[in-house]
């Protein structure tokens, strides 16, 4: 249970007030009241004064007076402010008890908000001829918080990753290994993802200003790509598949799992597309274009705006074309041509399938939904707009396909400059084709490196394995918690400095709230009993503490709503200041009144119950010793 019982009762009687005073049914809001004005406050008489023909004052002591026959459970009392606002007063003693004693149940940190409906969220979807760099890991972060926020408002999500393994950028590194004669075997030490990226990708796009005669070697790999039966198809198969592999490895490591991969080279020669094709011609939603840039083109045309070019002349499609096919498989607007074969077992025991043309003895699996979130940079926005409308048009009806929009994360000046580039003092976009990003994997081994030495100064006696537990949770944390506590329609500027720092608002900051909790309680050297008298827990950092876990489900209520990851990371922070408020206040284990003791120990057995499932949504694991 949390807050949202005193919300509940309070709903229930202003409905009973209004019906018998004769109010229409308004969206009022009820909402925590600032210090002094109660715990909760409405703004009901504003939207009822009008029809009463009252000032909002009047309305609200009117409120107040039918009010008093409801107080005396969690509601002590109600006052009407004088600027109109309905002020509600709890009794602290029962409400403490609800929301600490809820903390312990199974069912705490969930909400009953998506009714088990099925989901589906698509991120990550990184090419396969490079490594993730920091800001591939934006999304990666983004949609898999998005994933866990859905899940725990009883949603049965999907997630897929979208593996463009026929494209422009795979036909680019294939010229490298075939016709510029790159080993297919980097580096001793350097993962196959990275030299992919780093080495043969850099490298032969570089080359494509002084001999544009590979240009046209690249774009007929792509054709034979997509044909899918010739050797250089085969080749692209086998070098995808080993870049894939490691992709995964630096997802895993961020605690990232999925449900489905999918493959553009098997939506290309599923017949998808054809079937589509069709369909929108027939819609009359394409054009052939006889002249001009786009002759020989199939396009979309497009208002005020350069028509978007769905099939080349050359016969190739561009991803567009692909994309489309691909959402209407999503929304379960088509037969689903596909097999299903198990990739792997990920290391949290959730199984990993992918989509197969070949034969199959395995059941087969089913990732459509009438609801379908696309997790991709703000960048595409025109795009998955085109996308978005076009599937409506196959009359797709109360189905819904989202584009869940981020901005883009940048290089400061700084670290563009330790990189080798000059950027003039300005920040800089990221850009794998010209080699100018940070990869996500020296990152988390950079931040590794940096906790275990700072761990060490401060903690001498412990042991290897306890540091690599720590640098291994706090570096993740802090990659996550920096990719999503901003909203997403900012840019991130990565520094690589300051991702290195533990202290501020940060993910470490938020998780060494855990371990002082957890250590207090070793200390005490007993289990709370939460039978507990609660009124003794009266100070005002006891009771903002107790608040503070109360508003987890209403959070999470509204990260699902909104779709706002940073909705939970500000959680978070409030709450571990909230902690740390009252651990610098409060000595938990100086009292001598034994039951004072006990409810102090629940109350900070509540506060770990309710971080731990907070930061489970953010993909944060919390050490037991920092």
């Amino acid at each position: 249970m949390s807050i949202q019982v005193l919300l509940d009762e309070i709903n229930g009687n202003l409905a009973k007030i209004t019906a018998k005073l004769g109010i229409p049914q308004t969206n009022y809001t009820l909402e925590p009241a600032k210090e002094g004005y109660g715990d909760v406050t409405c703004n009901i008489a504003f939207l009822a004064a009008k029809h009463l023909k009252k000032t909002p004052y009047d309305v609200a002591k009117d409120l107040a007076e039918h009010y008093a026959a409801f107080v005396g459970r969690l509601v002590l009392r109600v006052e009407a402010h004088s600027s109109g606002y309905l002020n509600f007063f709890a009794n602290n003693s029962l409400l403490s008890s609800i929301i600490l004693k809820g903390t312990q149940e199974p069912i705490f940190g969930k909400v009953d908000l998506g009714k088990g409906a099925k989901i589906v969220v698509e991120h990550t979807s990184v090419n396969p001829n490079k490594a993730l760099h920091i800001g591939h890991v934006r999304n990666v972060v983004i949609g898999d918080t998005v994933a866990r926020i859905l899940k725990s408002a009883n949603y049965d999500v999907s997630v897929l990753n979208y593996v463009d393994d026929s494209g422009l950028q795979v036909a680019d590194i294939l010229v490298g290994f075939t016709r510029l004669g790159f080993s297919q075997t980097p580096d001793s030490g350097q993962k196959f993802d990275q030299y992919c990226g780093d080495v043969v990708y850099v490298k032969t796009t570089e080359r494509y200003a002084s001999e544009p005669e590979l240009q046209d070697i690249r774009n007929k790999m792509l054709k034979e790509i997509e044909d899918g039966h010739s050797e250089i198809a085969k080749f692209a198969k086998t070098i995808t598949a080993r870049v894939l592999a490691e992709q995964l490895k630096t997802c895993w490591r961020l605690d990232v799992s999925y449900d489905c991969l999918n493959f553009e080279s098997e939506i290309v020669r599923s017949q998808l597309w054809s079937e589509i094709f069709e369909k929108l011609k027939e819609l009359g939603k394409i054009k052939f274009e006889q002249e001009g840039k786009n002759a020989g083109c199939w396009v979309i045309p497009a208002e005020g705006e350069d028509d978007k070019v769905l099939v080349r002349s050359n016969g190739t499609a561009t991803y567009i074309a692909k994309d489309i096919p691909y959402a209407a498989w999503k929304l379960g607007l088509v037969d689903d041509p596909f097999n299903y074969k198990k990739y792997v077992v990920q290391h949290d025991g959730r199984i990993l399938w992918q989509t197969t043309l070949e034969p199959s003895d395995l059941p087969k699996q089913n990732f459509s939904a009438d609801n379908v979130i696309t997790v991709i940079d703000s960048r595409q926005a025109r795009l998955q707009n085109i996308i978005t409308k076009l599937v409506s048009d196959f009359g797709s009806g109360s189905k819904s396909y989202l584009h869940l929009g981020y901005e883009s994360v940048t290089l400061s000046s700084d670290t563009a400059k330790a990189l080798g580039i000059d950027t003039g003092g300005k920040n800089t976009q990221m850009s794998g084709r010209k080699g100018l990003y940070v990869n996500a994997d020296s990152v988390l081994d950079m931040l590794e490196q940096k906790i275990i030495e700072e761990t060490k100064k401060r903690n001498p006696d412990f042991t290897a394995e306890i540091l690599a537990e720590i640098a291994e949770k706090i570096s993740v944390g802090t990659i996550r918690y920096e990719m999503i506590k901003q909203d997403l329609d900012k840019i991130i500027t990565f520094d690589l400095t300051k991702s290195l720092s533990l202290e501020g608002d940060t993910a470490s900051y938020i998780q060494y709230s855990y371990v002082r909790a957890t250590r207090i309680l070793e200390k005490a050297a007993t289990v709370p009993n939460f039978e507990a008298s609660y009124d003794l827990l009266a100070s005002e950092y006891e009771l903002s503490l107790i608040r503070a876990i109360g508003k987890f489900s209403i959070n999470i209520r509204d990260a699902a709503n909104n779709l706002s990851p940073k909705v939970i990371a500000r959680y978070c922070y409030s709450l571990a200041v909230e902690f740390n408020a009252f651990y610098e206040h409060v000595r938990v284990l100086d009292s001598d009144d034994g039951a004072l003791l006990n409810a102090r120990l629940c109350l900070l057995a509540a506060f770990k119950s309710c971080l731990q499932k907070a930061l489970d949504l953010l993909g944060i694991s919390v050490p037991q010793r920092m």
